[in-house]
């Protein structure tokens, strides 16, 4: 038997999640929580108090506090080499190359059938990679990003539309440092403009 923890901050979401499951023979959801600070403390909980963890965890990649790659890093501080599948609506290959650097093992949209989530939890737990084929491919095909982590940061903030000032405030800088990243970015994109930046970067898989 597999035992599974679940975060996900969509209610609806990992509670169908945890049926789905729970329906395979060899799975067993434990809990299911809101989100990576729930999980965490019932994780931290159970190892004090000698009671056995999830053998894998499904975490949703957008949760409301720390993110499902945060949750996993966190995770796997407590509880050495521990799978993780992450599950997201939003798929990118930024994403899915900070997933892997992290150490972990499976990333799948939530589009997928219930018989491809139970198998990516039986390949994880063996130690097997589970990667969803056309997010693998269109990783591939961006190739390495220009971008630093902080140009990254800037460019998703300037795609919701606001100020520079507004900008600046989201992501705790000065403007004047702001419209320095916006422009670095903008320069290796070949951009003339902070909103047409975050376009190219978003089609060249960068974001």
């Amino acid at each position: 038997m597999i035992t599974i923890a679940i975060a996900d901050d969509e209610s609806l979401v990992a509670s169908s999640l945890a049926t789905l499951l729970s329906l395979e023979d060899d799975l067993e959801v434990l809990v299911t929580c809101g989100s990576g600070e729930e999980l965490l403390t019932w994780w931290r909980k159970r190892l004090t108090t000698s009671q056995p963890v999830a053998q894998v965890c499904v975490l949703d990649l957008q949760l409301g506090g720390i993110d499902g790659i945060d949750t996993a890093v966190q995770l796997r501080e407590l509880s050495a080499d521990l799978p993780v599948l992450i599950v997201t609506s939003h798929a990118r290959p930024r994403q899915l190359k900070r997933a892997l650097a992290n150490g972990v093992l499976g990333f799948l949209p939530k589009t997928a059938t219930a018989e491809e989530f139970a198998g990516a939890i039986r390949s994880v737990r063996g130690g097997r990679r589970y990667l969803d084929q056309e997010l693998a491919a269109m990783t591939i095909s961006a190739g390495e990003s220009p971008l630093t982590e902080r140009e990254e940061e800037i460019l998703e903030l300037a795609g919701r539309g606001g100020s520079v000032e507004e900008i600046a405030a989201a992501a705790h800088l000065a403007s004047g440092t702001t419209r320095n990243y916006l422009s670095q970015a903008m320069g290796k994109v070949g951009a003339q403009n902070r909103f047409e930046a975050y376009t190219r970067a978003r089609e060249l898989g960068w974001l």
